[in-house]
């Protein structure tokens, strides 16, 4: 199957001012690209003003670099039966995302998105134009998480970063 998921091996380097939307949308086009991947219209699975996540991304299904379906569609995209976890969440070249127990730990995910891939208000570092002040909703691609955290297996909605700077995003994980 062709690949229609994956969680970006770089970002902007620039902390979460990914440049917007259409700044976000155009490093996982770029990623995509480099991964051999063509005649598709990559989009970030990020929530905005006035933007959902979930409305971004298609109806699915979502199949990683390997060709394991990770969903379906929007519904079981969002759902506990999603497919998402350490050895599914890959990159565009088909690699493993350092998780929680690895040195570093690299599980969290930008998406400004609560569980259900809507907006989390205020939690998008002004629209992924900020490296400063703010913070971002964030995933655990590998949804694992402390057992003190009740949302630590959300793979989009676990918890908010630290701030948008780069050495809080890296700090939050």
């Amino acid at each position: 199957a062709k690949m229609s998921f994956f969680i970006t091996s770089a970002g902007s380097g620039d902390g979460a001012n990914l440049g917007g939307l259409e700044g976000a949308d155009a490093i996982c086009q770029s990623l995509a690209e480099a991964a051999g991947s063509s005649g598709q219209t990559w989009k970030a699975y990020l929530s905005a003003e006035g933007v959902n996540a979930r409305d971004r991304i298609g109806s699915g299904p979502w199949v990683n670099a390997k060709g394991v379906e990770i969903a379906r569609d929007v519904a079981s995209l969002h759902s506990d039966s999603n497919g998402l976890n350490t050895d599914t969440a890959l990159t565009e070249t088909g690699e493993i995302v350092k998780g929680r127990g690895d040195d570093p730990n690299q599980h969290d995910v930008l998406t400004g998105s609560n569980a259900d891939g809507t907006l989390a208000a205020g939690q998008t570092c002004a629209d992924w134009t900020s490296n400063g002040d703010g913070q971002a909703m964030v995933g655990h691609h590998d949804r694992l998480g402390p057992d003190t955290l009740a949302t630590a297996t959300s793979w989009n909605a676990a918890h908010p970063s630290r701030g948008c700077s780069q050495e809080a995003l890296i700090g939050t994980g």
